[in-house]
């Protein structure tokens, strides 16, 4: 069974050996990694990781579609080998952790899990700041414990997912949450399956929906936990970096705040560190995986200092030192504002 994972970098490396271990320990068999405009050495990192046989690297210098970064990526991935030849597909983020529950928490006890799916839509479970203004060299797993609750009304995104789909010929391209170009005439034979064991009956998942269920746990077979903050200095940095896919639209306070939920805490992917832990050990006594990697730690905290001489980075810097954690919602007036969204026409509108 070939499970491929399609990931797009770029200026990660400090981040990178901790994703790779975990995911391989999950049972990810391939990995096919688009880079593009590295200046922390990311590239050379992939570059020594795909002779170690540990993922396929491919540069992605440009030029790029209007939509983004990331999509050119996967217009090129939908071509590739790896893409082609796989049992199951995931497009996922380095800041997006495939967190499972059932049985062993490996991808195949999971489809063990959900024997009749051919989709599985893997909600986020919003990991906030958790209070940590420096960057420092430790695994984001272990840094990042406190979560959004795990019944959230709002922000709409929180319910957002990524999928894990059956390459079966279906769909017929990747997309950033779901699997997009569907064949019409074979979608009565796709089967989503929720992570509460249940399958989706809406006939929007089948061609355009994005999101989960509100209002209910949507984790008691496995999550994504989604670590797209971390450090305050960090998150000025990802600001800085702009967004792989959508070339028009920057981060702001407004992104932070719809993130940084703190409520719950949840250290359930550590399950995992015993499997992960011994690849990352492996990978961190090469000495030139090493070697990349205490040479990106210098690298993000020497930038970190080069853009707070900027003012609108130092301004930005210092609403996030000032702005206390996110609250959740009332049930009510997050249906409100859905209520706005839906009739704004805009409920499917992609990240």
């Amino acid at each position: 069974m070939k499970f491929t994972a399609v990931l797009t970098v770029r200026d990660e490396a400090a981040f990178l050996l901790e994703w790779i271990a975990h995911h391989h320990a999950i049972g990810f068999t391939d990995f096919l990694v688009f880079s593009n405009d590295c200046s922390d050495g990311t590239d050379a990192m992939l570059d020594r990781l795909a002779e170690l046989g540990m993922l396929t690297h491919v540069p992605n210098p440009g030029p790029y579609a209007a939509a983004g970064i990331q999509w050119t990526a996967l217009k090129q991935a939908d071509k590739h080998p790896l893409v082609r030849g796989a049992n199951w597909l995931m497009c996922i983020d380095i800041d997006e952790f495939v967190n499972i529950h059932t049985g062993d928490g490996t991808l195949s006890a999971l489809l063990d899990a959900l024997p009749q799916a051919t989709a599985i839509p893997l909600t986020w479970r919003l990991f906030g700041n958790a209070g940590v203004d420096e960057y420092i060299d430790a695994p984001i797993t272990e840094q990042f414990q406190q979560a959004a609750p795990a019944v959230l009304h709002w922000p709409w995104r929180a319910a957002m997912f990524k999928t894990l789909f059956k390459n079966d010929g279906i769909y017929g391209k990747m997309g950033v949450h779901r699997p997009r170009s569907p064949d019409k005439s074979r979608l009565d034979e796709v089967i989503w399956m929720d992570t509460r064991g249940q399958e989706i009956r809406d006939p929007a998942i089948k061609t355009r929906r994005l999101f989960s269920s509100f209002g209910r746990d949507n984790y008691p077979l496995a999550q994504l936990n989604h670590y797209a903050l971390g450090a305050k200095q960090s998150y000025v940095m990802k600001r800085a970096r702009g967004r792989v896919n959508r070339a028009d639209a920057g981060l702001g306070m407004d992104y932070w705040v719809e993130r940084n939920f703190n409520q719950s805490h949840d250290n359930s992917i550590l399950r995992h560190k015993d499997k992960s832990a011994p690849i990352l050990s492996e990978l961190r006594a090469d000495p030139t995986l090493s070697k990349l990697h205490e040479q990106a730690v210098a690298w993000r905290k020497s930038t970190f200092e080069t853009l707070l001489r900027e003012e609108e980075n130092r301004a930005i810097y210092g609403r996030l030192l000032m702005t206390p954690p996110s609250e959740p919602i009332a049930p009510s007036k997050a249906k409100e504002l859905m209520s706005y969204r839906i009739g704004a026409k805009k409920q499917n509108t992609p990240e």
